[in-house]
C-alpha cells in the first residue's frame, strides 16, 4: 500500500478540534501531505499565541519601567530598546510560521535589548515544540553564550552577578524542556495514531487473505466435487443417446443414477453456495467425507459401470485423522473420475495403506483403454488442486504415465 492510499484509507479526526494545536491537526488529517495548505490556526492557538504576546508585552513593560529609573541609561537608548521590544512582540505572530528564525533573530535582539528578553524566550519554547534537537541546540547555545556579557553590559541591581547567570541559565534550561515535552507528547500522539492505522490495515489485509483462502478452498471442493457427479451424468446420458436400443432394465438403472447423481450435485452444490453466502459450513449438512467413505465412493462406481478394485490395508482406520482421510478420500475420487472420462472401461485399482506413525499412501491406477477414446475437455486443474490439497496436508502427490500406456495418481500423508 502506498503513502497516498494510506492518506485516503485514513479516517478523518472527529474529536474537538478547537482544542488541538493547528500543527498537530494538520499531521492528523489524512490528506495533509498531499494538499500542501498551511496548517489554519485552531482557537487554542488564538487563545496560546494571545497569551504569550500579552506576557511578553507585560515583560516589555517591566523592563520599560526598569530602564527609566536607571539613570546610567541614556533616553535614546530606552527609546531604542523600547521600539525593539514592540517589534519582537509583534513578530511573535510568525514564531509558528519560522520558528528557528525567530528564536536565531531574537538571540542578538535580546542582547542588545532588555524589553525583548520575553519574546526571546518564547521563541525559544516555540523552536524546542515544532524543530528537532538540532535547531534547539543551535539557537540555545547562542543564548547561553550571551548570558555572560549581557550581565556584565548590564549587571542586575538586585542580584549578584553570578546569581543572575545560573538564574537565567535555569530559566532556559526549563523552557527548553518544557518545550522538547510538548514535542514529545505530539510525537507519540502521532506514533500511536500510525500505529493504529497499520494495525488497521494488517488487520484488513489478514481479513481479505483469509476471504481469498477461503474462497480458493471452497472453490477446490466444488471442482472435486461435482466433476465426480458430473461425469457420472455424462457417462450415462451418452451411454443413453448411444443406445437407445438397450434393454429397458439397462436403461432404468442409467436413470436411476443420473437421477441420484443430478440429486447429489445440486446437494452439493447447494451446500457450497450456503457456505459463501453465510460464511462459515453449515453444522447441519451433511459430514465431510473420511476414509471411511471410500468404500461408498467405490460401491457408487461400481453401481455407475466401472471396473473398480479397492485394496484397502490400513492398521487402524478409525484413528485416521480427519483432515488426512478426506484428503485421501478427495484424491481417490478425483483419481476415479479421471479413469472414468479418459479409460473407460478399465479397470482402475484404488490401493489405500499405512498406519500410525507410518503415514498414509493412496494410489490409483488404470492401465491403457482398450479402444480409443475421444478427447475429453478439460483444464488439468483436478490434479493441480490434488497437489495443492497434498501440500496443504503436509503430504506430496505424484501423477503421470505408467510404463504400460496407463495412469497413475499416487499421494503420501502424514500420520502421526
Amino acid at each position: 500500500m502506498t503513502g497516498d492510499q494510506g492518506a485516503r484509507d485514513a479516517p478523518e479526526f472527529t474529536g474537538r478540534r478547537w482544542f488541538f494545536p493547528s500543527a498537530l491537526m494538520h499531521e492528523l488529517a489524512p490528506d495533509a501531505a498531499r494538499s500542501g495548505r498551511r496548517p489554519r490556526r485552531t482557537v487554542r492557538d488564538w487563545l496560546v499565541d494571545f497569551s504569550c504576546f500579552l506576557l511578553a508585552a507585560g515583560v516589555g513593560l517591566l523592563g520599560a519601567e526598569a530602564l527609566s529609573a536607571n539613570p546610567r541609561v541614556p533616553e535614546p537608548l530606552a527609546a531604542v530598546d523600547q521600539a525593539l521590544g514592540a517589534l519582537s512582540c509583534a513578530a511573535l505572530w510568525l514564531r509558528r510560521r519560522w520558528p528557528f528564525g525567530l528564536a536565531a533573530v531574537m538571540a542578538p535582539v535580546g542582547f542588545v535589548s532588555e524589553t525583548s528578553g520575553g519574546v526571546a524566550v518564547i521563541a525559544l519554547f516555540t523552536l524546542a515544540v515544532h524543530r528537532p534537537f538540532r535547531y534547539v541546540a543551535w539557537a540555545a547555545g547562542a543564548q547561553v553564550a550571551l548570558v555572560p556579557l549581557y550581565f556584565w553590559w548590564r549587571p542586575d541591581p538586585d542580584l549578584p552577578y553570578l546569581a543572575s547567570i545560573v538564574l537565567l541559565m535555569v530559566l532556559m534550561v526549563a523552557v527548553v524542556g518544557w518545550g522538547m515535552f510538548v514535542r514529545s507528547k505530539r510525537q507519540l500522539m502521532l506514533s500511536l495514531r500510525d500505529r493504529a492505522r497499520r494495525a488497521e490495515t494488517e488487520a484488513r489485509l489478514r481479513a481479505e487473505q483469509a476471504q481469498r483462502l477461503a474462497r480458493e478452498a471452497i472453490a477446490r471442493e466444488m471442482h472435486d466435487v461435482l466433476a465426480h457427479r458430473l461425469t457420472l451424468l455424462s457417462v450415462h446420458a451418452g451411454a443413453l443417446e448411444f443406445r437407445p436400443d438397450a434393454p429397458g432394465a439397462e436403461i432404468a438403472r442409467a436413470a436411476g443414477v443420473i437421477r441420484e447423481s443430478a440429486h447429489e450435485a445440486l446437494q452439493d452444490l447447494r451446500e457450497i453456495i450456503g457456505v459463501l453466502r453465510a460464511g462459515e459450513s453449515d453444522d447441519s449438512g451433511r459430514p465431510q467425507p473420511t476414509l471411511a467413505a471410500l468404500g461408498t465412493l467405490v460401491a457408487e462406481s461400481r453401481r455407475a459401470g466401472m471396473k473398480v478394485t479397492l485394496d484397502q490395508r490400513v492398521t487402524d482406520p478409525g484413528a485416521v485423522p480427519a483432515s488426512v482421510g478426506r484428503t485421501a478420500y478427495r484424491i481417490a475420487q478425483e483419481g476415479l473420475t479421471n479413469a472414468r472420462k479418459h479409460a473407460p472401461g478399465a479397470e482402475v485399482t484404488v490401493t489405500v495403506t499405512g498406519g500410525p506413525g507410518e503415514g498414509l499412501e493412496v494410489t490409483v491406477r488404470n492401465p491403457a483403454p482398450e479402444r480409443d477414446v475421444p478427447h475429453v475437455p478439460g483444464a488439468g486443474q483436478g490434479l493441480i488442486g490434488l497437489t495443492e490439497r497434498a501440500t496443504l496436508a503436509a503430504g506430496a502427490l505424484e501423477h503421470g504415465p505408467t510404463p504400460d500406456g496407463g495412469f497413475e495418481v499416487r499421494a503420501r500423508l502424514p500420520w502421526g
